[in-house]
């Protein structure tokens, strides 16, 4: 099916309103529904899951140290329009078909209000996952200015509510960053980035099996997805008309498993002035960003010197990052493009500050252990590739247990041949470096012999993080502060086919 490129408008989700508000907190209601959205002019109406019925879901502001809280409701159908496998632990046929858990991504959040991939929840709250604590939950916000996104959590279905368009936009302000003269208002823009499949008939195509089928299961889950066209803020290859000035850019990887590595065609850089969790310390000009799933970046694009022109938003990076076919120029190497047609309405007196503020950089002796827990690909039963972290399975006993107050070095131990994104719950931390190691000698004695000099992180990486990319046959070494809650967390791989079949562990912060 061949989609015409750049001629629907890039949608910019509209910010959530509270339904009520008082000097100390503010409150919302946040139903997911499914309707029909046009995600390509070209194409008929697609169902969707999506928050208050769109996707991506409309994006939640608040400023640092405002807490408001969210009652997150299930008004979706009683069936799953999606290819659920019965054999992928937690999503047995005896558990609802349909539930649903929202988790705030990089929110320093309380156990009970986190999103626990067994706090789930049916409509009505009619059926509740053994871990359900309470229907409202509550988020503190004591975090700098930065950009968080929400999602969909069950355990055994992330991959396929995140697909059907249950993601949003979560964005902390604070007064720092309105001292920085950044972009602002319609020159700050939300990008959500993924890919998808369709049918003809506009539905979204999810594989029912993997490209060699396993005998006696259907449908079965799949190594990772992989879509061939991309969408940005749900709708496909769109254009955004932007005026001869700097913008402000909030990017985010939301793909179930796809690496994008954007480059714009015109050459000039991306200003990147965030990671994750925050601001980095100094503004770095750079002509390709490299994300993983679930990574964001906070990026200015000056427009000012290109009147008149078409530039496009390029992903060069391989299906199977880094090792796997190269993306095809024609669909998934094409992003979105911009406009610069847009006469200007004001000056534009924004900047690109030489300096956005200090980092506090967690020395190593702060740190109380170091973990090493190996990444690893195993066969199941079926003989299905899966893969576990640490060799454990999610029903395994809790082995990590951090003391509230505490820093830990966690290493990462990458024995198999995938990039894995990994991402813990409540916390940020620090990318330390990265260091080959002998991966036979590893599995044969469980112990780790470096053969090669420990690399710094990237400077894109060089702040407070959330999810950091570990390649293969690397240890990746970041340290992590536990704070400020006690309780059950998870930690996991952030590509969704992974996170959902086992590559997904609980961790338990513990009071002093």
């Amino acid at each position: 099916m061949q989609l015409t490129k750049y001629i629907d408008p890039l949608p910019i989700p509209p910010v959530l309103k509270p339904l009520s508000k008082n000097g100390e907190a503010a409150y919302y209601e946040v139903s997911m529904k499914q309707s029909l959205q046009s995600l390509h002019s070209e194409l008929p109406a697609s169902t969707i899951w999506g928050f208050e019925g769109m996707y991506p879901g409309p994006t939640i502001e608040v400023h640092s140290g405002e807490k408001i809280y969210v009652k997150w409701k299930n008004d979706l159908p009683k069936e799953h329009f999606l290819p659920i496998d019965h054999t992928v632990h937690g999503a047995d046929s005896v558990t609802p078909d349909v539930r649903t858990v929202v988790h705030l991504h990089g929110g320093r959040t309380e156990a009970a209000s986190d999103g626990y991939p067994d706090a789930w929840f049916t409509k009505d709250f009619a059926v509740k996952g053994p871990f359900f604590q309470k229907e409202i939950y509550e988020y503190q916000n004591g975090q700098s200015s930065r950009c968080l996104w929400y999602h969909d959590h069950a355990i055994g279905l992330t991959r396929l509510n995140i697909y059907a368009g249950l993601a949003g936009f979560y964005i902390i302000r604070d007064q720092h960053e309105r001292l920085l003269n950044l972009p602002e208002g319609e020159y700050e823009i939300p990008l959500m980035i993924q890919d998808r499949s369709f049918h003809e008939d506009g539905s979204l195509f999810y594989p029912d099996q993997p490209e060699e089928p396993v005998p006696g299961i259907n449908p079965s889950i799949i190594p990772s997805f992989f879509g061939d066209t991309i969408l940005v803020n749900g709708k496909i290859w769109p254009y955004l008309e932007v005026e001869p000035q700097k913008y402000r850019f909030r990017i985010l990887n939301a793909a179930n498993a796809r690496f994008f590595q954007l480059t714009l065609d015109s050459g000039q850089v991306f200003y990147q002035i965030g990671t994750d969790s925050g601001f980095l310390e100094r503004p770095i000009g750079v002509k390709s960003l490299l994300l993983a799933p679930a990574e964001r970046v906070d990026v200015i694009l000056d427009f000012s010197h290109h009147a008149g022109k078409t530039i496009v938003m390029k992903n060069n990076a391989p299906t199977h990052y880094p090792a796997g076919e190269s993306v095809d120029v024609d669909t998934t190497g094409s992003v979105m493009q911009f406009r610069v047609t847009k006469p200007l309405t004001v000056p534009d007196t924004s900047i690109i500050p030489a300096y956005l503020g200090p980092i506090y950089w967690i020395p190593e002796r702060d740190a109380v252990r170091e973990r090493f827990l190996e990444l690893s690909e195993e066969k199941d039963r079926y003989g299905r590739s899966f893969f576990l972290l640490d060799k454990r399975t999610w029903d395994d006993p809790i082995s990590e247990e951090p003391f509230v107050g505490t820093t830990e070095i966690w290493s990462f131990v990458n024995t198999n041949h995938d990039n894995h994104p990994i991402h813990l719950h409540l916390v940020q931390f620090q990318i330390l470096d990265r260091r080959p190691f002998d991966v036979k000698f590893f599995k044969n004695t469980r112990q780790v012999r470096y053969t090669g000099a420990p690399l710094p992180p990237e400077p894109q990486e060089r702040g407070w993080k959330d999810t950091v990319r570990c390649p293969e046959q690397y240890v990746t070494r970041v340290i992590v502060p536990f704070y400020p809650f006690t309780g059950q967390y998870v930690w996991h791989c952030h590509m969704l086919e992974h996170e959902d079949y086992e590559m997904m562990r609980p961790y338990k912060v513990l009071p002093r």
